[in-house]
C-alpha cells in the first residue's frame, strides 16, 4: 500500500548539493498524497495517523489549501434537544475559521485539530473522531475547544500557522535564502508557470517520449522552456544548467502540482461566482480514448449580472454506470467543493434509464434527499429521437438514408474517388461562372465534399442532404467512373446499383423533402444547444416548429413537387405521372387491393405520413411542455408585452419551490406580481424585450431585481431548468482533444483538471500568475520561497 505513494526521480536530474537520502525522501514527500486522499466530508475521513508517515505532511498541506468542509447554502436538519429542535448555524463558519460540517453525520469537526492533534487528546477527540451534534450548547463548546492559549487546539492553531508561513520554518531559516536567490527563484517559477498555461490553454502535452539532455524532442514542457531560455537572457540565467541541481522547476511532480494548482484557482473562481445560489446540474457519461468511463459535471445558475452561466467542474472516473453509483460519486464531488444538494433546483440528464428512472433512476434518488431539482430530459436529445423515429415508420425514408450512406461510403472509400469528386465539382463549378448562372465573392464557392452522416447527430444529415445536391452531377459522374474503371466487378456492381437508386424521382423528392424537414429541425436543434438558452425560449422555439411543421403539411405540397420536377427535369431523369398506378412486380396497393396511385403512394404514405409522425413524436417527446412546472414558467415570458402572464399559475410556481417561498413570501408575492405586471407593461425600457434571459439582465442592469425580489427569484428558478446537455457533450469533444490515443496514460486527476483549464479558458486566462505560484507554494514543502506580493484578483463573468 505504502509503494504506490513513492516515486522515482527523473533520469536526467542533478544530483542535489545535499546527501542522495535527503534528496529522495525530499522529493518522496512533495509527491506522495494525490487528490483521491483528501476527504471533503470530515465524517468520512481516516485519522490523519492512520496514513503512512511519509504522506502526512502532503495531506495537511492539501488539507489546508482546500480549507475547512462548509458547505455553501446546505439546508441543516432539525434535531431534537431537550424536547426542542435545534441545528446547525451558518452564521458559526464565519466565527469559527476552523469549524467544519459533516452532511452525512451531521456534526461538526475542527481541521485544525484533526490535522495536527496527532495522540493529544486532552479535551477528547469529539471534534476530531466523533463529531459534534449538541447544537443547543454550539457556541460555548466551541470557545470551550478553542480553551486558553496552551490549550491543545491552541497548539494546533499555531501548527496550522507555521505550515502556511514556510518563510519562517526550520529549513528556510537554516537555508539562509538572500533577496538575490528570492528573485532567481521567482524568475524561474514565473516562467515555468507561463509556458504551463500555454500547454494548458492549448490542451497540449506536457512530457515527452526522451526528455534526457541529448533528445532533440523534449516534450512541449522542456522545449518551450528552452525557447524562452534562447530569446530571454534574464531566465537563460537562472534556468536548465544554471539553477542549482536541487531546483530545477521542471520535474514530472512539480508540473502536476502546477496543474493542479491552476485547476484549484480556476474552480474557486467558479464556486465563487456561484457563492449561495441556487443552481442546476447536468451530468452525461463518455468513454476516453482508453476505454474508461468518464462523468462531466456542469452547473447552471444565474450569475450576479443576471447572465445564464454554465461552469465546467470536472470529470470523474466511474467504474460502473449504475445510479446508485453515480449518486455515489456525485455526493463525493459536491462534499469535495463545499456543494450542496439542498441548492439543486434542477436536473438535466439524457433519457437513458440509469439517469431518468422512476423507481432507481438518478433523478430519483436525488429527488428522494431534496424535492425541488425538477428533472427535464434534454431538449436536444428528444429532438433527436423524433427524426429518427420518423425515419424508421416510413420504409421509403429509411430506403433513402441507407441509399445516402451508401453513396457517402462508395464515393468515400479512398482518397483517389475523394480527390476526383473535388476536381470534377471544382470543374462544375468554373463553369457555371462562366455561364453566368452563380455569381462570386468573397467567401462563396468554397470547396465542399460530401459529409459523412453521423449516427447520433441529425444536423450532421441535413448537412450531407444538402451538399449532396449541390454537387449532384459531380457525384452522378464518379459513380460512373467507378462503374467503369472499379478496381473489382462488385466494386463496379456496387457503384452502378448506387447510381441506379439515386437516378430516380423517388430519391430525388424524399431528399428535397427531408431537406426542408430536418431544416426546420436543424434551426431549433442549434438553438437547444446554446449555452444561454432558457427554457421559455425553447419552449416557444418548439411551438415555432411545430407550426412551420403543420405549415408544411397544408401549404407545402405543390411547391415541393413543382421544386422537384423541375430539378428532375434539369437532371434528365424521368418524371412519372401522377395519376398512373404505380408499376413493377412490387407494385403497391390500398387496403382494399386496389393499385395505389404515385400521388397517393408521395403525397399520402410519405408526404403526409412523415410530417404526421414528427407531429405526434414531438407532442409524446416533449411531454415536459404539458406539465404544471412548464406551464407556470411560460407565464414568465415577456414576448407580446407580457401576453402569456398569469397571476395565479405564477403563485402555484412559487408554491413548488417550497424551499425557496415561505408563507409568508408567497402572500408578499402576490402583492409584488401586481405591481411587477403593471410596471413592466408601462415601462418602454421592457417594451422590446421576448426573452427571459434578456429580462433578468435588464432587470438587474436598471436594478429592478432589488424592487421585485421574489419575482426577480421566480425568474432565476425558471432560468436555472436546463434546456439541454450540449455543455456536457462539448467537455467530451474537448477531453477527445487534451486526451489522445498518444496521451491515453493520463490520469483521472490531471486529465479532470487539464480539461478544467482548457474548456473554461476565458476564466483560466484572468487569472493572474502570482495567485497560481502562490497556490504552488502552498500545496507542499518547497525548498524556496516567495516573497508576498499584491495579487490582482480576476473580475468573473
Amino acid at each position: 500500500m505504502i509503494d504506490k505513494y513513492f516515486t522515482k526521480l527523473p533520469k536526467n536530474s542533478e544530483p542535489l548539493n545535499s546527501k542522495p537520502k535527503e534528496k529522495v525522501a525530499f522529493v518522496e514527500k512533495e509527491s506522495l498524497a494525490s487528490d483521491d486522499d483528501i476527504i471533503g466530508d470530515p465524517g468520512l475521513r481516516k485519522p490523519i495517523d492512520s496514513y503512512p508517515f511519509e504522506i502526512r505532511d502532503s495531506l495537511r498541506r492539501r488539507y489546508l489549501a482546500k480549507g475547512p468542509c462548509q458547505p455553501v447554502g446546505h439546508e441543516f436538519p432539525f434535531t431534537l434537544i431537550r424536547e426542542k429542535n435545534r441545528r446547525f448555524q451558518v452564521a458559526w463558519f464565519k466565527d469559527y475559521e476552523w469549524l467544519e460540517y459533516s452532511v452525512s453525520k451531521d456534526k461538526a469537526y475542527c481541521l485544525y485539530c484533526y490535522l495536527f492533534a496527532n495522540n493529544n487528546r486532552s479535551g477528547g477527540n469529539v471534534f476530531t473522531e466523533i463529531g459534534f451534534n449538541n447544537w443547543k450548547d454550539g457556541r460555548r463548546a466551541f470557545v470551550n475547544h478553542e480553551g486558553s492559549p496552551g490549550s491543545s487546539h491552541s497548539g494546533c492553531r499555531m501548527k496550522v500557522e507555521q505550515y502556511r508561513n514556510q518563510r519562517g520554518n526550520v529549513n528556510q531559516l537554516l537555508a539562509r535564502q538572500t533577496a538575490a536567490m528570492e528573485d532567481y527563484y521567482r524568475t524561474r517559477l514565473s516562467t515555468v508557470v507561463s509556458v504551463a498555461r500555454i500547454l494548458l490553454e492549448e490542451g497540449l502535452p506536457f512530457r515527452g517520449r526522451d526528455e534526457s539532455a541529448e533528445s532533440l524532442h523534449k516534450g512541449n514542457f522542456l522545449e518551450h522552456i528552452s525557447w524562452v531560455c534562447k530569446r530571454e537572457e534574464n531566465v537563460n540565467k537562472v534556468m536548465g544548467k544554471n539553477a542549482p541541481g536541487n531546483n530545477q522547476l521542471t520535474s514530472p511532480t512539480i508540473q502536476r502540482d502546477i496543474i493542479e494548482c491552476c485547476a484549484m484557482e480556476t474552480r474557486k473562481i467558479i464556486l465563487n461566482e456561484l457563492g449561495e445560489k441556487t443552481f442546476a446540474l447536468l451530468v452525461d457519461e463518455a468513454r476516453d480514448c482508453s476505454v474508461k468511463e468518464q462523468m462531466s459535471l456542469v452547473l447552471r445558475f444565474v450569475n450576479d449580472k443576471g447572465m445564464v452561466l454554465e461552469r465546467f467542474l470536472g470529470l470523474v472516473h466511474v467504474n460502473e454506470t449504475s445510479a446508485k453509483v453515480l449518486k455515489n460519486v456525485i455526493d463525493t464531488f459536491f462534499a469535495k467543493h463545499d456543494l450542496s444538494l439542498a441548492k439543486l433546483r434542477g436536473q438535466g440528464y439524457d433519457g437513458a434509464a440509469n439517469m431518468s428512472g422512476e423507481f432507481n433512476g438518478l433523478k430519483t434518488l436525488i429527488l428522494k434527499e431534496n424535492k425541488n431539482p425538477h428533472y427535464i430530459h434534454c431538449f436536444a436529445h428528444q429532438l433527436q429521437l423524433v427524426v429518427v423515429t420518423a425515419s424508421h415508420e416510413s420504409e421509403s425514408v429509411g430506403d433513402f438514408f441507407e441509399t445516402l450512406s451508401m453513396i457517402v461510403n462508395t464515393i468515400g472509400a479512398s482518397c483517389k474517388r475523394k480527390d476526383t469528386l473535388r476536381e470534377i465539382h471544382n470543374e462544375e463549378v468554373l463553369n457555371q461562372v462562366e455561364m453566368g448562372e452563380i455569381s462570386t465573392g468573397r467567401g462563396q464557392n468554397q470547396e465542399i465534399s460530401l459529409a459523412r452522416p453521423g449516427d447520433t447527430r441529425w444536423g450532421s444529415h441535413y448537412t450531407t442532404i444538402v451538399r449532396l445536391f449541390d454537387m449532384w452531377n459531380s457525384v452522378e459522374r464518379v459513380l460512373l467512373a467507378i462503374n467503369k474503371l472499379g478496381e473489382s466487378l462488385k466494386i463496379r456492381q456496387s457503384a452502378g446499383g448506387v447510381f441506379d437508386k439515386m437516378d430516380c424521382f423517388q430519391f430525388v423528392f424524399i431528399g428535397k423533402f427531408m431537406m426542408k424537414i430536418l431544416g426546420i429541425t436543424n434551426t431549433l436543434s442549434k438553438i437547444l444547444q446554446a449555452r444561454d438558452q432558457n427554457i421559455g425560449y425553447a419552449l416557444n422555439m418548439i411551438n415555432v416548429v411545430k407550426n412551420k411543421l403543420q405549415e408544411l403539411r397544408e401549404d407545402g405540397w405543390n411547391n415541393l413537387l413543382k421544386e422537384v420536377t423541375e430539378f428532375c427535369e434539369g437532371h434528365s431523369i424521368d418524371v412519372p405521372n401522377m395519376e398512373n398506378f404505380v408499376h413493377g412486380r412490387s407494385r403497391k396497393r390500398l387496403k382494399g387491393g386496389e393499385p395505389m396511385t404515385y400521388l397517393h403512394h408521395f403525397r399520402i404514405d410519405i408526404f403526409i405520413k412523415v410530417i404526421d409522425v414528427i407531429a405526434m413524436e414531438m407532442d409524446k417527446h416533449f411531454t415536459e411542455a404539458n406539465t404544471e412546472l412548464l406551464r407556470c414558467v411560460m407565464c414568465l415570458d415577456p414576448s407580446n408585452s407580457f401576453a402569456n402572464f398569469d397571476h395565479v399559475r405564477l403563485l402555484q410556481l412559487a408554491k413548488l419551490y417550497s424551499d425557496d417561498f415561505s408563507s409568508t413570501d408567497i402572500i408578499e408575492l402576490d402583492h409584488q406580481l401586481q405591481n411587477y405586471i403593471c410596471d413592466m407593461r408601462s415601462n418602454e425600457i421592457f417594451s422590446n424585450i421576448s426573452n427571459l434571459g434578456d429580462l433578468a439582465k435588464k432587470m438587474v442592469e436598471i436594478n429592478y431585481h432589488t424592487y421585485f425580489p421574489l419575482v426577480y427569484r421566480l425568474i432565476e428558478l425558471a432560468l436555472i431548468l436546463p434546456v439541454g446537455t450540449a455543455s456536457v457533450e462539448r467537455t467530451f469533444s474537448a477531453m477527445n482533444v487534451v486526451k489522445t490515443d498518444l496521451r491515453n496514460r493520463l490520469g483521472d486527476d490531471l486529465l479532470s483538471d487539464c480539461l478544467v483549464c482548457y474548456f473554461e479558458k476565458e476564466i483560466f486566462r484572468s487569472i493572474d500568475d502570482e495567485v497560481i505560484m502562490q497556490s504552488f507554494q502552498n500545496l507542499a514543502s518547497r525548498r524556496n520561497q516567495l516573497r508576498p506580493l499584491k495579487i490582482r484578483r480576476p473580475n468573473p463573468c
